[in-house]
């Protein structure tokens, strides 16, 4: 094996693969990187759960394959100078490493028995702009549970119908849900693992370049210009969140986010960690009165809404109000609260791109 190629390049390689790498494995192998030198340059991280190949453009002056410790690699290629690296083996898998003045010599491992990603026997196919998948993954993710207990609530569903695809989270206290069309005309149900989502999208672009997913009984592939992501999915039916949300309500306020937003985070300076105290919303009229009172002190401060129906008094976590409207880039929603101790809904005003639902906290 031997070969050479860009260390910006060579990095964002490993940088990626290495989301798939097990930090602490039984099998020194399950540590390590694989590195193919064939046609292309090609890097493979595999944790079972999740795999991940990625390719590099490299000059291949001599074909091979090796397996290199993830971190050891890692470490050495982030602190070369940026420059052309030249990776070499020399002989019983001592791999040695160069790039201008810098020298480096590792021991590597038999590339045999590394675990490959699989074939996907594909079931169903859809095609997406990355920057569409990022943002519902970033709309959604945080309502994940991470109870494991109920591990169908550990990951997402993502869902396709009627020419849109639906991704929704739910962790009991929390529902998230947002969507995006596509061009197939297909039906399909999958629960991807949240864990894998949040490599997923730390890989995904904010583009209009296209990402193929493909379904199989058990996995979903993600495949992009040079790198293939393999997730495994999340066995079980998934609850049946369309019947949480409340389908009347008493009060429909429309709210500036920026300044709702704002409101709830200067409400929750006066709690602690330890101490999660809920956020009073107080509705008359057009006028919504934000205020928190705990054992440090009380905070109050009105906006300016537009109110529909009732006057209502609420309470909150406030940190499950901002992990909703922080990911939010309208610049005003609605919210409908269906009851005073029933769940809010917050929806965009022209479309329903997204659905947050979030369960009050008695006051």
């Amino acid at each position: 094996m031997n070969f050479s190629c860009n260390k910006q390049d060579l990095l964002e390689a490993i940088t990626t693969v290495q989301k798939a790498v097990m930090s602490k494995a039984t099998l020194p192998i399950l540590e390590g990187i694989y590195i193919e030198a064939g046609d292309s340059l090609k890097l493979v991280g595999n944790c079972f759960d999740m795999g991940i190949e990625y390719y590099v453009n490299a000059d291949i002056k001599e074909k091979g394959s090796i397996v290199l410790n993830s971190k050891m690699f890692s470490d050495i290629i982030r602190g070369l100078p940026d420059s052309e690296v030249f990776i070499y083996e020399k002989e019983n898998y001592v791999v040695v490493i160069e790039c201008s003045n810098s020298y480096f010599e590792i021991k590597g491992l038999s590339p045999e028995g590394y675990p490959m990603l699989p074939e996907i026997e594909e079931k169903d196919k859809i095609t997406v702009q990355q920057s569409a998948l990022k943002d519902m993954i970033r709309k959604t993710i945080y309502a994940i549970s991470n109870d494991e207990k109920n591990k169908i609530l550990t990951g997402s569903l993502m869902e396709a119908s009627d020419g849109e695809i639906t991704m929704v989270s739910l962790d009991g206290y929390r529902l998230a849900i947002a969507k995006t069309f596509i061009k197939e005309v297909v039906s399909f149900k999958a629960i991807i693992p949240g864990k894998n989502l949040g490599e997923i999208y730390k890989v995904l672009e904010q583009s209009d370049e296209k990402v193929k997913i493909t379904l199989s009984t058990n996995q979903a592939l993600f495949e992009f210009e040079n790198c293939r992501i393999i997730s495994k999915l999340i066995d079980g039916e998934y609850m049946n969140y369309r019947s949480f949300i409340p389908e009347k309500f008493e009060t429909q306020v429309e709210v500036n986010v920026k300044e709702f937003t704002k409101g709830i985070e200067r409400a929750s300076v006066i709690m602690s960690e330890e101490n999660k105290y809920p956020v009073k919303l107080i509705i008359e009229g057009d006028s919504m009165l934000i205020t928190s009172s705990t054992k440090f002190g009380i905070s109050k401060e009105q906006i300016e809404v537009s109110t529909n129906g009732s006057n209502m008094t609420i309470g909150f976590n406030p940190r499950f109000l901002l992990d909703s409207f922080r990911v939010i880039e309208d610049e005003k929603v609605e919210i409908y609260f269906s009851s005073p101790v029933g769940p809010c809904v917050v929806k965009p005003i022209e479309s329903d791109k997204f659905t947050f639902m979030i369960l009050p906290v008695r006051i």
